[in-house]
């Protein structure tokens, strides 16, 4: 028998965060058979997540296999999981991504996707969703995290709180040591380390909301 990768505490917190759930989620999750040390752990960790609450399900997908339908969803890495609303049997692509496995602080940034997907409300100040609103041109953010940085969480969150905003935006967690070549061609030295648009911008720390979108509004300018 497969062993679990979550333990009955961490069940039981994260069903009480579940609670919050309103509308069902659907996880798609993108690995391949080859190259990829974390598909399996990623598929699995997802796996004991959405059996935790009914509004949540999982499609699982691999990268060669499905290579048309990641490219509708611009994957090009694996793992990656996108959190997806739900119309009917239609998922519904808010540009929420994790891209590498959400474990250790990042499984925080997992869980807090998933009611921020399901309640469909990014709880940004009125003045940022104003802003985003009038944005003109596409924003793709990548945030590189390690799971032992305490403070990666909070750039997550934010880059998916915007994601969620505005039809523009695609946020994007990625793990860095996973991904060394796209660390390396980004210079990231520290983290969290949120990448704009291919390096059009970028906030090295957890950015607070006002900070993040001036260099988002400069970086699309």
């Amino acid at each position: 028998m497969e062993e679990k990768l979550l333990n009955d505490s961490i069940l039981s917190q994260v069903r009480d965060v579940f609670q919050q759930l309103t509308a069902p989620v659907e996880v798609l999750f993108f690995g391949q058979e080859t190259d990829c040390e974390y598909c399996q752990q990623t598929q699995q960790l997802v796996e004991e997540v959405v059996e935790v609450s009914d509004k949540l399900s999982l499609k699982s997908y691999d990268l060669q296999r499905d290579a048309e339908l990641a490219r509708q969803y611009h994957v090009d890495k694996a793992p990656t999981l996108i959190l997806a609303g739900k119309n009917g049997s239609q998922p519904i692509d808010y540009g929420v991504r994790f891209a590498g496995i959400p474990a250790g602080h990042e499984f925080s940034s997992l869980i807090h996707g998933l009611v921020l997907v399901s309640n469909n409300d990014s709880g940004l100040n009125a003045q940022t969703r104003e802003l985003l609103g009038k944005l003109k041109k596409p924003v793709h953010m990548q945030v590189f995290v390690t799971p032992n940085c305490p403070y990666c969480p909070q750039a997550v969150v934010l880059a998916h709180q915007m994601a969620l905003e505005s039809p523009l935006v695609q946020a994007e967690m990625v793990e860095a040591s996973e991904f060394p070549e796209l660390a390396d061609r980004f210079n990231v030295s520290g983290v969290p380390q949120t990448t704009i648009n291919a390096g059009a911008g970028t906030v090295v720390g957890a950015y607070p909301e006002e900070g993040l979108l001036a260099e988002i509004l400069r970086a699309t300018s």
